[in-house]
């Protein structure tokens, strides 16, 4: 009996030692699929939130919906040629940098796909590819885009220093918000009626579809508010800056709740957890986590204000975080080429991938199983991620 329990251990040690070549980190060529089509840098992809589509957006003038097998491995040599569909955003040929496609959001049932494009439009694609419809009020590039979670307005936000609000139902705008001085750069709904913007201006204002002042305007911030982000119940914001520091707000308060300043460089973004209170994680704690130029990610502590962990893997700055559905890993993106995937837990990178461009996104399927990341090498990679 103690003979046979021992034998049952015995290949454990060996699969170890045979993957002694590669780093214990590095994720192998056999679980990353890379899609080529692009013809310029990649800046953005999201999944759909209804399954194996993933959508990605290029300086190309163009976005692509890319089915990717399930699987590991599904490398388009294997397969044979992936299963893409090309959103064009320009008529006939054009050269012009005014196409590219600077942001995308999926609805939440993943039917339909919104861009934004530097050309200023914002157009509605259905999973198919086809064009739905054409949001043409915006005077000037579009830098942030998200539906609603009910999936009846589109909110955008632009370089002309206004955030709109769009009816799908009539495809026609229902808000325009000219509450900032600067471009806006972000823009995150609250709940299905309300949502914060934030702007070169360095302010923080909280809108309502219906009303015509903003109904919060948080100002502290001495530089570019780059981003800000709802935590999952909607009760906090989080905003960053070019003045090096995070910041959370309540609605209940003008002042911010905790000015979060560890980070030596711009902050370009910051992301919740998926867990906490109202969660479908909520016996983990709620934590932010926050990318900079100066190559870290910190993770805080949101109720004390307090800085947990500083990941420190990246050579170059952190364009992109993003947590794993289940909060135990954060993947993160870098203009080193490379990303890592960290154990939230423990701080540490258990696996890396180094591709041949900067990435500018990266994000999680749903099931949290694998990564897609966007490079300035014109490909997106999917990784199959299995600890």
């Amino acid at each position: 009996m103690e003979y046979e329990e021992n034998g049952t251990l015995g290949p454990e040690p060996m699969d170890i030692s045979t993957n002694t070549t590669t780093l214990p980190c590095d994720i192998s060529s056999h679980d990353v699929t890379i899609l080529e089509g692009h013809t310029s840098e990649v800046f953005t992809c999201a999944w759909s939130p209804s399954g194996l589509l993933l959508a990605s957006g290029s300086g190309d003038s163009s976005a692509r919906i890319w089915t990717i097998a399930d699987g590991p491995g599904s490398s388009s040599s294997q397969n044979g040629p992936l299963n893409v569909v090309v959103l064009k955003h320009f008529r006939g040929r054009t050269n012009e940098k005014s196409k590219d496609v600077t942001t995308l959001d999926w609805n939440g049932d993943g039917t339909l796909l919104a861009t934004g494009s530097y050309d200023g439009q914002a157009r509605i694609w259905g999973g198919d590819g086809e064009l739905r419809n054409t949001l043409n009020k915006h005077k000037g590039p579009i830098f942030s885009l998200k539906w609603n979670k009910k999936g009846d307005y589109l909110l955008s936000g632009s370089v002309d220093k206004t955030a709109i609000v769009w009816d799908i139902k009539t495809g026609e705008w229902k808000q325009a918000f000219e509450f900032h001085s600067g471009p806006t750069l972000d823009v995150d709904w609250r709940n299905n009626v309300s949502f914060a913007t934030c702007s070169t201006d360095g302010l923080i204002n909280v809108c309502k579809v219906g009303e015509n002042r903003p109904i919060k305007t948080y100002l502290g911030h001495q530089g570019e508010v780059n981003a800000i982000k709802w935590d999952p119940t909607g009760s906090l914001l989080a905003s960053c800056s070019d003045d090096y520091t995070a910041k959370i707000w309540s609605l209940k308060q003008d002042k911010y709740l905790h000015d979060l300043k560890e980070h030596t460089k711009e902050i370009y973004t910051i992301r919740w957890s998926p867990t906490g209170p109202g969660t479908i994680n909520p016996n983990q704690q709620l934590l932010l986590a926050s990318a900079s130029f100066d190559s870290t990610i910190k993770l805080w502590d949101v109720e004390l204000g307090r800085l947990i962990c500083s990941l420190n893997g990246h050579r170059d700055p952190v364009y992109s975080v993003a947590f794993s559905p289940n909060g135990e890993y954060l993947a993160s993106g870098s203009m080193d080429k490379c990303m890592h995937i960290w154990s939230v837990k423990e701080g540490k990178i258990v696996k890396t991938y180094t591709g041949n461009g900067g990435i500018f996104e990266v994000c999680w399927n749903k099931e949290g199983d694998k990564v897609a990341a966007c490079f300035a090498n014109n490909v997106v990679c999917v990784l199959d991620f299995r600890m």
